[in-house]
């Protein structure tokens, strides 16, 4: 039947919630009938067709359906049931199974359960079957138990929609309570962004989302509202390109003669993808608009020497120009390398970090040049006057109001935002759209081999010795650890520990320490003596990751590397490899052969290209994971698979730049609803 409720009414507005439900929904930030009908399922069951006990395929999880033939407390333990070992076991018997199979499910430390089941119950139960003594049982199973005569329900022979049940409604009560809203749902929704996605009704969509008829309707009305999402993420990223493109820009280079003689005084070439990029940013720079460019590259590949180009493109032409890093130790690095690389071109190099004793930094009163800097520079006292170009470094470190406030100025600067994280295609298309893209996919020559290989605790002589040969040849080691002491409850190797071992192993070698937790100018002095190779063994947390430039390094130990994901390993990776000594990743892991984490280390083992890496990651994490939740616009996102498809990216880009045709500025009655996407400066769903 169709009622009068809509995407905006109040969940008061719904009688079939009760008030102890309403309050839940409530205090669980749920306010509007929206809010409810965008909670999706964190899984379905096909109830038309259960598995079979006797055709269980190992580890997977199953869904089976039984009847209760006996329940009660096992094992050892205090009175009541209550002490130590003890567990509720309820054995069900699987008529659909040959010979009325039989099976266990145990629940530890849940007295309530005996309580609530019965022999003679029907139970639908979903986990997996895993060894318990001597038998296969399923261990705290999702359940759910069949009341009499409701085969025709909501809840069976259909495929059913599981929520999550942290708001302590149970699942098939929220079942319930969503049912009856689409049934109540007007099938007009208020004017929203749902008008402007073609294809599936709204409720249509919405019902195909929570109960669907096939996983083929599920998929359709998901792609629907991926479709809606994307186009909404599109709107911003096009509004943007848009509004960044009409603001007049200043003309931040003219002629290059300070770039060819940097390149004339270095020792090796830059590569042709080095010089590609260096002309599509001076085209840029020439033209009397503000520059928005986005540089990638894999890691190593130089993306350094070509903001260093930029920035003398701006020098050269009477502006300053600012990098801005995520750290100090890279900030500082920066600003070492560049005055080395400038010493012959009488171009001032300057430093500004919230540490102000080394004699580099510099109180501004007009002197500009080259100023390299960490979030200081977020101070407007400590940015340089006519300031030309603003580079900022590992961007995706940085929050989009911090890299506004550096950036926002009468006269807008030229733009030129870096990564070392090659990005997937999507991402680039989905939160990069407003940037224009140059990308370095060459390597500079001269560099060794770096060769990869996966290591378990066995191997520890074996990787010991390879790294006292390595020694001996007068090379340097990193051992990356993921923790810094071993009071964490996550699982891992430790630094502080690590320290000590590496010590006793390499008595006659200076072994380092270097982790965030340290004071900024005790890390530059333990990188300081790593750089001077005073040090031949750095033991140090990810705070290498990026930026760390040492051509004598040769060997990258990473202890638990299962528990990276595949980029950052490339980029622990990325700190080897950049002399011309052949080196050697060596990832240490508890993982076992066969295993999921085994089989990620081992695309990692087999791949040295950072951008198929990419991809990889985003399959296998997924792109919350890979971009973090505080880039801007993922928190809202909730059909992800719209993130990792092109087409839908251009479809939604397509509609976007349609709207923005017809209406700029959104003003218009038609396309009012939209507004509020651009004003809230971020990807929002409309369900948020």
């Amino acid at each position: 039947m169709a009622g009068n409720l809509l995407l905006t009414s109040p969940l008061e507005a719904c009688s079939f919630i009760r008030p102890k439900e309403l309050a839940a929904m409530q205090a669980a930030g749920m306010a509007a009938v929206r809010d409810l009908l965008f909670m999706l399922p964190r899984r379905y069951e096909d109830r038309r067709m259960f598995d079979r006990y006797d055709s269980l395929s190992s580890g997977a999880p199953v869904c089976l359906r039984g009847r209760v033939v006996d329940v009660g407390w096992k094992g050892w333990g205090g009175k009541g049931g209550k002490g130590r070992g003890r567990y509720v076991e309820a054995v069900l018997e699987d008529e659909q199974s040959l010979g009325n199979a039989r099976f266990s499910c145990l629940w530890f430390s849940m007295p309530g359960i005996a309580r609530m089941l019965c022999a003679g119950q029907e139970m639908i139960v979903y986990g997996r079957m895993k060894p318990y003594g001597k038998k296969l049982s399923m261990v705290h199973p999702d359940f759910e138990l069949i009341r009499e005569g409701e085969d025709n329900s909501i809840h069976l022979n259909r495929i059913v929609p599981v929520y999550s049940g942290r708001m302590g409604i149970p699942v098939r009560r929220l079942r319930e309570i969503v049912w009856e809203a689409l049934e109540q749902l007007s099938p007009e929704p208020e004017p929203e962004i749902y008008e402007f996605v073609p294809g599936v009704p709204c409720k249509t969509a919405l019902r195909d989302l929570h109960f669907p008829g096939s996983a083929e309707a599920r998929d359709k009305a998901r792609r629907r509202f991926a479709l809606e999402e994307c186009l909404a993420q599109q709107l911003n990223v096009a509004y943007r390109r848009r509004r960044a493109e009409a603001v007049p820009g200043m003309q931040t280079a003219g002629s290059s003669l300070l770039v060819r003689d940097l390149a004339a005084s270095l020792p090796f070439e830059l590569t042709e993808a080095q010089k590609r990029c260096v002309r599509e940013i001076y085209r840029d720079m020439k033209a009397p608009r503000s520059m928005n460019r986005l540089l990638q590259g894999d890691v190593g590949s130089g993306k350094t020497l070509v903001a260093l180009c930029a920035m003398l493109l701006a020098v050269e032409h009477g502006y300053s120009a600012v990098m801005m890093a995520p750290t100090q130790i890279l900030a500082e690095q920066h600003y070492l390398k560049f005055r080395q690389m400038l010493d012959k071109l009488d171009v001032p190099v300057s430093l500004v970090t919230a540490e102000r004793k080394e004699e580099s930094h510099i109180s501004f009163g007009g002197q500009g040049g080259i100023v390299v800097g960490t979030h200081a520079l977020l101070y407007g006292k400590n940015v340089p006057e006519r300031l030309g170009l603003v580079v900022i470094d590992e961007q995706h470190k940085f929050g989009v109001n911090q890299r506004e406030k550096l950036i926002a100025r009468e006269e807008r600067p030229d733009v030129l935002v870096m990564t070392a994280t090659p990005i997937p295609r999507t991402l680039t298309l989905t939160f990069y759209g407003d940037l224009d893209v140059s990308i370095l996919d060459g390597m500079p020559g001269g560099r060794g081999k770096v060769v990869t290989a996966i290591r378990t605790a066995k191997d520890r002589e074996k990787v010991v010795k390879f790294v006292r040969d390595q020694l001996e040849e007068g090379r340097q080691i990193y051992v990356v650890s993921p923790l810094i002491d071993g009071e964490e409850s996550r699982k891992g190797k430790a630094v502080t520990k690590e320290l000590d071992e590496w010590k006793a192993l390499l008595p006659h070698v200076d072994v380092g320490l270097l982790h965030g937790r340290m004071p900024a100018e005790e890390k530059e002095a333990v990188m300081k003596d790593f750089r001077d190779n005073r040090t031949s063994v750095l033991v140090s947390t990810t705070v290498v990751e990026v930026g760390v430039d040492v051509p004598n390094a040769t060997v990258m130990i990473i202890n638990n590397a299962e528990n990276f994901g595949l980029s950052q390993l490339h980029q622990l990776r990325g700190r080897i490899g950049r002399g011309a000594y052949k080196s050697y990743c060596i990832l240490m892991t508890e993982a076992q052969p066969g295993d999921e984490q085994w089989e990620k280390l081992h695309i990692v083992e087999t791949t040295s290209n950072g951008f198929d890496l990419a991809e990889q990651d985003l399959k296998l994490r997924g792109p919350g994971d890979v971009l973090g939740t505080s880039q801007s616009g993922l928190k809202g996102v909730r059909f992800e698979e719209w993130l990792l498809d092109a087409r839908l990216i251009h479809r939604g880009r397509e509609l976007a730049e349609a709207i923005l045709t017809e209406d700029p500025d959104l003003k218009s009655a038609k396309y009012r609803p939209l507004r509020f996407l651009l004003e809230s400066g971020e990807m929002k769903r409309v369900a948020n």
